[in-house]
């Protein structure tokens, strides 16, 4: 039995996935320091009494800056370019303190739902100008305690056809934006966009990820030029396209020649299970289709993938409370996953989304931070089948949230009063 008596912390009997037993973690410092079936120490413990331990989920595609804007707009839109123009006329009127409350809102429930990493969108233009940066900037700082932000400044309307918004990105990168990001299809020149981004992004050294093929029309796409352009500029591993919905469009042939497209030039793929579904196949008044890239199919090709949250309660996704695990599930059902592919659509929001997002330092391994959300789950099968609840959750060993698990009433059936025992006969 491994002895350490130098720990801040131990966690005890942590089911985690890929472990035959559960193990107890140690954590020093804010980092995971000794995992072994039964730590010696004197330190204070953690007892998760077997269920499932996570490193946090990773929201790799979420847009704060326009969340939570019903109220503002009614609802009677319909499709993506109506979100569009609905959130471009809002964004005018968008101070700092506006995106910055609205945001704040999001990340506590994000926080609450068990996610510790994310990487957020932010549209910069000449109506948006730079505040929703500077106020998603602020966020990043003041939830340091709880939940790494990463920020991927991005032209929703357009750049080549947007005069000034490439100004405005460039000043956003230099003032602490992470990475760029891009949206072709609403540009009157989409190729001409992708390549300056991708030359922008070699300016700054930063990733890009790309909002891209957002319809049902697989006749014609962008991916092959992202592709193209990735290896032509060797940015593999450092490229992301979201969205995707052609992708359910093609046949199983198709498919595979496209993950291995998308493998071979190393660029990952994230699919956003509540927005792609409802903005999707409304042109058609029965047997709509589904508009969801296979992210599952295209994992087991060897593709980067994840699953992530989008927009929360506003034109494009008036839906959300910021369960990555609710998402996993949804994506599931529609998908029709079974349990075989459990574990895997896990993976879409822990292990993979950190590989896109370049984390080296994620995951429940010695060395790293103490990054931990206990579910009320044993398994990762059972935490995706049941949507399991996030019950506490540690950022750098320390506490972030907790939930009291639900106590059932059983003496309302009896208005307060036991039942007496009731002697049964029988053979």
């Amino acid at each position: 039995m491994p002895s350490d008596t130098a720990l801040d912390l131990v966690f005890r009997q942590a089911a985690i996935a890929g472990c035959e037993r559960p193990q107890d973690i140690g954590v020093s410092a804010g980092r995971i320091v000794a995992m072994a079936p039964n730590l010696v120490t004197d330190a204070p413990a953690h007892d998760v009494g077997g269920r499932l331990v996570v490193p946090g989920f990773v929201d790799s595609h979420i847009h704060l800056d326009k969340a939570c804007l019903l109220g503002r707009c009614g609802h009677s839109h319909g499709g993506l370019s109506n979100a569009i123009a609905a959130v471009a006329a809002m964004k005018r009127d968008f101070s700092v303190t506006d995106v910055y409350e609205r945001g704040a809102c999001v990340l506590d429930k994000a926080i609450a739902k068990g996610t510790t990493r994310m990487r957020t969108h932010v549209e910069v233009d000449p109506r948006a100008g730079i505040r929703s940066f500077q106020a998603i900037k602020a966020l990043r700082t003041d939830y340091a305690w709880a939940l790494d932000l990463s920020i991927c400044v991005f032209p929703q309307e357009g750049l080549t056809n947007d005069p000034g918004t490439e100004a405005l990105l460039l000043a956003a990168l230099r003032d602490g934006a992470d990475l760029l990001g891009g949206c072709p299809y609403t540009d009157t020149d989409p190729v001409a966009q992708i390549d300056r981004l991708f030359a922008l992004a070699r300016e700054f050294d930063v990733d890009l990820d790309f909002h891209l093929d957002f319809d049902l029309d697989p006749s014609w796409m962008h991916l092959d030029e992202v592709c193209r352009q990735s290896e032509h500029h060797r940015w593999q591993g450092r490229v992301t396209i979201g969205h995707v919905s052609k992708l359910s469009m093609v046949d199983p042939e198709t498919l595979a020649v496209i993950g291995h497209r998308l493998s071979d030039s190393g660029v990952a793929l994230t699919v956003l299970p509540a927005t792609d579904l409802y903005l999707m196949g409304r042109q058609s008044a029965y047997a709509q289709p589904r508009g969801l890239a296979p992210a599952h199919r295209l994992a087991a090709q060897g593709v980067v993938c994840s699953i992530a949250t989008n927009n929360v309660l506003n034109p494009f996704t008036p839906f959300g409370d910021c369960s990555l695990l609710r998402m996993a599930n949804l994506y599931a059902n529609v998908a029709q996953c079974g349990p075989g592919d459990f574990p895997c659509c896990l993976d879409l929001i822990t292990t993979l989304p950190a590989r896109l997002m370049r984390l080296p330092d994620y995951g429940i391994a010695v060395g790293n931070p103490a990054d931990l959300v206990i579910l009320d789950a044993k398994t990762p099968t059972d935490a995706l089948a049941e949507i399991a609840e996030p019950i506490t959750g540690f950022k750098r060993g320390r506490l972030s949230f907790e939930r009291p698990r639900a106590s059932l009433n059983r003496l309302a059936a009896t208005n307060g009063v036991l039942p007496r025992p009731v002697a049964l006969s029988g053979g």
